[in-house]
């Protein structure tokens, strides 16, 4: 019987959880975001709702060209739906005192992120008692969003991705 080895830790580059073999070794990795297209969008195609463009195999923002083809984007989607794949909570007292620079700071880093990555957005920022939710359209925005709020304020940050979805919840508290 032939035993193969699991690593204990993801891989940098699939931190969700599917299985990849290599040779008698076994990687996790990522599980497919469902809301990625199941086949190549037409090139142009233009996003109806946020008019990114999908061309050359990646969304980007540029000038949307004559005679695109018309697709909803998968950030579009999952904002329609309600279904985020990010979930950050900021939590303590201390977040009711910095409420609204937490929340510019979360909306800066969108900017940056989403300037390169069109699908990488903030679905919501809800506020409650001691607690502040940021809900985003992707896994990456919602751990660097974390990331900045650690490295702004300190605190403990706990990243937990989902093994089968692709989906992280990320709670960070002060």
């Amino acid at each position: 019987m032939i035993m193969t080895a699991r690593k204990a830790t993801p891989s940098p580059l699939t931190p969700q959880g599917g299985v990849r073999r290599h040779g008698a070794a076994i990687y996790d990795e990522a599980p497919h975001d469902p809301y990625e297209a199941k086949g190549k969008y037409s090139e142009p195609t233009a996003c109806s709702d946020c008019r990114a463009v999908f061309h050359r195999g990646r969304w980007t923002w540029a000038d949307v060209p004559e005679g695109a083809h018309a697709a909803l984007c998968p950030a579009c989607h999952r904002v329609r739906d309600k279904l985020p794949a990010g979930h950050l909570i900021l939590e303590g007292d201390f977040v009711d005192t910095r409420r609204d620079e937490l929340a510019r700071l979360a909306r800066n880093e969108e900017a940056q992120e989403k300037a390169l990555h069109p699908l990488h957005r903030i679905m919501d920022i809800e506020h409650e008692k001691g607690r502040v939710t940021v809900t985003t359209t992707d896994i990456h925005l919602a751990r660097r969003i974390g990331e900045a709020v650690r490295h702004a304020y300190q605190g403990d940050l706990d990243l937990k991705y989902a093994k089968n979805e692709y989906m992280l919840r990320a709670h960070w508290r002060h």
